[in-house]
């Protein structure tokens, strides 16, 4: 059996927010899972990730994979990696009175 550390998507159409979950690999993305590990918000600001690394670290120990996703996202929560900021859109009138500003 393969167990893997991985998001699984809850929320509204457009509004999504993550559990991270230990599942068997056979299961589906929002299927039955094993443990729940944490929480993942990408549409609040900040972004919220909450995260049980001892229970995470467990897991690991006992040969569970996570993906690349939950890796990136363990290794911002253990502060080894900073959190991404958000670049600026300009609309397209902003970026045009930009340009005609300077």
């Amino acid at each position: 059996m393969a167990v893997k550390i991985r998001l699984a998507r809850h929320g509204a159409k457009k509004r999504p927010f993550y559990r991270v979950v230990v599942a068997d690999g056979r299961m589906p993305r929002d299927g039955r899972y094993i443990e729940l590990v944490g929480r993942y918000n990408p549409i609040s600001d900040p972004k919220l990730i909450d995260i049980d690394l001892e229970r995470v670290d467990a897991w690991l120990a006992q040969g569970a994979q996570p993906t690349d996703a939950v890796s990136h996202l363990i290794a911002i929560a253990r502060g080894e990696k900073p959190m991404p900021e958000k670049k600026a859109k300009l609309s397209k009138k902003a970026a045009a009175k930009a340009a005609s500003a300077e």
